[in-house]
């Protein structure tokens, strides 16, 4: 089975590793408030490898880009409890 990194282009499997290390490193964070830490990263890895040899760019690039706005979702979340502030859920 390939890996990440072989199966594609050089330029694209870094920024997804990137992006693969920010959200466990948000997993871990959340799971630690939660006390699900195992769990919560699991969940992380599972869709990581579910998708591990999808090799078509446009889907790679939405996928990519789910797990981008997750993180932006959760800084946005993370930042309002800081601040006190609200956080507007769109439909």
């Amino acid at each position: 089975m390939p890996t990440l990194q072989t199966s594609l282009p050089p330029e694209l499997a870094n920024n997804v590793v990137r992006l693969y290390r920010e959200c466990l490193r948000r997993a871990k964070f959340v799971g630690k408030q939660n006390h699900n830490t195992e769990l919560v990263v699991g969940m992380v890895r599972q869709q990581f490898k579910k998708h591990i040899n999808e090799t078509d760019p446009e889907k790679i690039q939405k996928l990519k880009d789910d797990a981008a706005r997750g993180l932006i979702n959760h800084m946005l979340l993370e930042s309002a409890k800081l601040t006190g502030g609200k956080v507007s859920q769109r439909l």
